[in-house]
């Protein structure tokens, strides 16, 4: 662990091998050392500063992984400033909606990002810069913005870094209050389990407002290591990427782990670079991990949450040929214990909800002490997952308490989207659930009480207010939802009707 206080990692880190290869960008092939990466966050610190960005600001960043938003992340932690990713598939609606949640004091977007940052934050007082040349006049160019000295800030451990989305049970997004120590504990121990080399090439396609993204680009300052990044997850691309650019470890989510094991069928060189492939977001399923099996591929499956800077519990390669299923064991300095409904430990092999405790555990919710006291208790962060530890310690999960629905890797709230299908004047009542999917470990499908509307009609309504991915898959139409006799819906029932 590091002094406090300190610097920002990556000043560190150019300081002590400037000439480390930090960066790679996938699709030109340009390459940024430690020090040349430094000096490209130093002036974008100096242009957020010239905005007026500072210590303890909240920092909004609604962009796709590119290099910009590597400098913006570093550049936040040089000022002081408090990261706040906003996804840049969002509409309007849902941005605005996270940065008064987050008390986002300045937001920085991208051409992709743009309309709807300024949709989203229309009539506020949040300033909004972008990175490209912005379309609109209401948006500050950030690159013909010139740089102001400024005084890099020392960080504490138990300053606040980031503030991170997770879906919940009521509809409304959560900021994960996560500090520089969370993160940092979260990468010592996630070290520890996926072993650590100097060449270390990690190849990143997740998005970076996502905890599984953002760290590892955290990471690379930290371990001294390089990122190649990609803009975008591309199956084929994946699979060039890794032998043009001798990547040696990725994180992926299983419906991406899938398709490149089909797009890499034939290719020797795919099988050999990797030496760890760290798969979380959604459950694997035995058929994948047979996959990975007999291809040999060093996957490394993993149980994670926002709330503990990613990785919870991680299975090694040789654990989960040998018990396909489990998550493994926990990291180094992390506690899953398994509880009842009164919070009392049941035994090994007794199934209930996991609760995690540890220094990679979220102080809470940023602003939301009901939804912190639901969750964070004495004994550690209440997951909302039923799972167990069998008799050797390894964790397996089970399913999800609540109701939430996980599809290709990201969170979608039901309530969420159930209220903006009741915003449309023909529907009377709706309800949402996953659906189990070969290919998106879950699909969004909706049962609606309206007339003289079709599938076609609520999908284009929901586009206007949701991110495509919590857009129903499909639809079906009843009189009335089935409930129970206290008034609750029925989901299971519900379920079944797109089962069949």
């Amino acid at each position: 662990m590091i002094g406090s206080p300190s610097r920002d990692w990556l000043s560190h880190r150019a300081d002590a091998s400037p000439d480390a290869t930090a960066l790679i960008e996938a699709g030109s092939g340009e390459t940024w050392t430690a020090a040349e990466l430094d000096a490209a966050v130093a002036r974008t610190a100096g242009q957020l500063a010239a905005l007026g960005v500072g210590a303890g600001d909240h920092l909004g960043v609604a962009a796709p992984p590119r290099v910009s938003t590597v400098r913006l992340v570093f550049a936040a932690m040089r000022l002081g400033a408090v990261l706040v990713p906003i996804g840049p598939r969002l509409t309007g609606r849902e941005i605005r909606r996270s940065a008064e949640t987050a008390d986002v004091t300045t937001l920085v977007c991208t051409a992709e990002t743009e309309t709807a940052a300024l949709d989203g934050l229309r009539g506020t007082s949040v300033p909004v810069a972008a990175v490209d040349d912005p379309a609109d006049a209401a948006v500050t160019s950030l690159s013909a913005t010139e740089p102001t000295p400024f005084d890099a800030y020392e960080w504490a451990e138990s300053d606040r870094l980031a503030l991170l989305f997770t879906s919940g049970t009521t509809g409304s997004p959560k900021a994960v209050d996560l500090r520089l120590g969370n993160f940092l504990a979260s990468a010592t121990a996630s070290a520890f389990r996926l072993g650590l080399r100097r060449d270390d090439r990690w190849l990143v396609t997740l998005s970076l407002h996502h905890a599984g993204g953002l760290v590892q680009i955290q990471r690379l300052a930290l371990y001294g290591t390089a990122v190649v990044l990609r803009e975008s997850f591309d199956a084929a691309g994946v699979v060039a990427d890794v032998e043009r650019h001798d990547v040696t470890g990725v994180s992926l989510v299983p419906t991406m782990l899938d398709r490149l094991l089909d797009a890499a069928d034939g290719t020797p060189a795919f099988d050999d670079s990797l030496r760890a492939v760290l798969l979380g977001g959604a459950p694997a399923t035995e058929g994948l991990i047979e996959r990975c099996r007999a291809r040999d591929v060093p996957v490394f499956p993993t149980y994670g949450m926002t709330e503990a800077a990613s990785q919870i519990a991680t299975a090694t390669p040789a654990e989960a040929f040998a018990h396909p299923g489990t998550v493994g064991r926990p990291l180094y300095g992390t506690d899953l214990t398994v509880r009842d409904e009164d919070g009392t430990r049941l035994p090994r092999g007794e199934a209930g909800e996991l609760v995690a405790s540890g220094p990679t555990v979220a102080a809470g919710y940023y602003g939301d002490p009901e939804a912190t006291d639901e969750a964070f208790g004495p004994a550690g962060l209440r997951t909302g997952d039923a799972g167990y530890r069998d008799d050797d310690g390894r964790v397996w999960v089970l399913n999800r308490l609540d109701d939430r629905i996980v599809t290709g890797g990201e969170n979608v709230d039901p309530g969420e989207v159930a209220a903006v299908l009741c915003e449309h004047p023909t529907v009377d009542d709706a309800a949402v659930v996953g659906v189990p999917d070969e290919e998106w470990g879950e699909r969004v499908s909706a049962l609606v009480v309206a007339e003289g509307v079709t599938a076609v009609d609520l999908r284009e309504h929901c586009r206007s207010s949701l991110a495509d991915y919590k857009v129903p898959r499909e639809f079906a139409f009843a009189e009335a939802l089935p409930r129970t006799a206290s008034g609750t819906v029925e989901r299971p029932a519900v379920r079944a009707r797109f089962e069949d």
